[in-house]
């Protein structure tokens, strides 16, 4: 995992991590495409790859025979790519349909575009797949220039979950790594501020409206971050009994699809409310959206349900540490940005140390009416 992505972009470079991403497959100084996509995957592996605001992560399932030649790959990709002309120019017509691919969905593009609107002026505010004007533009002295500024080791966690000895471990990945120049550069990020709410309507083609109502919120590191994310689980989480589904979609039928989201960065966040719903009932939404808000901001939980919460999302966080490649994941992101790994239960006891009080003075700050902003994509009307 690098700790680069889409706001460490110059102006003229908007997309540039993500087309890295893509092009970091297509040959390197020892292999050609053909033999990096097989080097894992002829022996019934996974290779692939993302991008975030923050981060780009190369990661890979195998079975634990083949670590050093996975391990060797990685290095390889990483430090050895050459990103050939003619593989650049058929990448730019994929992220091109990809783009385009995602203008199509307006329950996607919201997403971005709300971000887009509450980190208006900042490196945050771009989407990371990029522009066509700017990624049409690249050429691969421009790639180079930004290896050279953000791919450096200091700015890079390997993280492993799988059957071999640490010891091992870490001999395999000195034998690979050991020889790549280290740098004593510093990524300096351009720090999030004077935020202001604001409120947009957007007509939309599609006979779905869609709506995104939220704020700015913690940074990764902030003590506020938990209780803001048990808040973010009983508001509008992944269970059923939520209580924006349980009202917006069981009681009303208001919404097929609504949900929240806290996403934090290493200097700020968002917290936002997402739904899609008829045309006829945007304003009935979000009139219940601001009572499930209020409520929250005024009325402390009661004891059961304080327990309940709780309980809700500790099952949830263990029940994602079961997939092995979250839990990679997770260590990755968690080391890239504090040296340290916490476990499941670290985690447990500090979602067992929160208190009601915590979580209203995180509600009253995060949820104030006055400070939420709303975008919505007006749909077509109904008859």
């Amino acid at each position: 995992m690098v700790g680069t992505g889409s706001r460490d972009e110059l102006p003229r470079e908007s997309g540039m991590a993500h087309f890295i991403e893509h092009m970091i497959f297509k040959g390197t100084s020892h292999r050609k495409a053909y033999h990096v996509l097989s080097r894992i995957e002829n022996y019934g592996g996974d290779l692939n790859a993302f991008t975030t605001k923050e981060e780009t992560c190369i990661y890979a399932s195998f079975l634990s025979p083949y670590y050093e030649r996975s391990i060797e790959l990685f290095s390889d990709v990483a430090f050895n790519s050459i990103y050939p002309l003619k593989e650049m120019e058929k990448e730019k017509s994929v992220i091109l349909d990809e783009i385009n691919s995602y203008n199509d969905s307006p329950s996607e593009q919201i997403f971005d575009d709300f971000e887009g609107m509450l980190f208006k002026g900042h490196p945050l505010a771009e989407n990371i797949l990029g522009m066509p004007k700017t990624l049409n533009a690249f050429t691969r002295n421009d790639i180079f220039r930004f290896l050279k500024r953000n791919y450096m080791m200091e700015n890079m966690v390997i993280a492993s979950v799988g059957d071999i000895d640490f010891a091992k471990l870490i001999r395999l990945l000195e034998k690979h790594f050991e020889n790549i120049e280290t740098s004593a550069s510093v990524i300096e990020r351009e720090v999030f501020e004077n935020y202001k709410p604001c409120k947009k309507i957007v007509k939309n083609g599609s006979y779905l409206s869609h709506l995104m109502i939220g704020n700015v919120a913690y940074s990764r590191n902030d003590k506020k971050r938990l209780p803001l994310l048990l808040l973010n689980n009983i508001l509008g989480g992944p269970a059923l009994n939520s209580r924006l589904n349980l009202s917006l979609r069981e009681k009303y039928g208001y919404a097929y699809s609504i949900e929240s989201l806290y996403q934090p960065y290493s200097d700020t966040g968002m917290f936002a409310i997402y739904l899609g719903t008829d045309n006829r009932n945007i304003n009935k939404s979000i009139k219940l959206i601001k009572k499930e808000l209020r409520l929250l901001r005024e009325q402390k939980l009661g004891t059961a349900q304080f327990s309940r919460a709780k309980k809700q999302i500790s099952g949830q966080l263990a029940i994602q540490y079961e997939s092995r490649q979250n839990e990679m994941l997770s260590m990755a992101k968690s080391y890239l940005y504090r040296p340290q790994v916490k476990s499941l239960n670290d985690f447990l006891k500090e979602v067992d140390g929160l208190t009601e009080v915590s979580l209203m003075e995180v509600a009253n700050e995060i949820f104030d009416e006055n400070q939420l902003s709303l975008l919505i994509f007006e749909g077509k009307e109904n008859d």
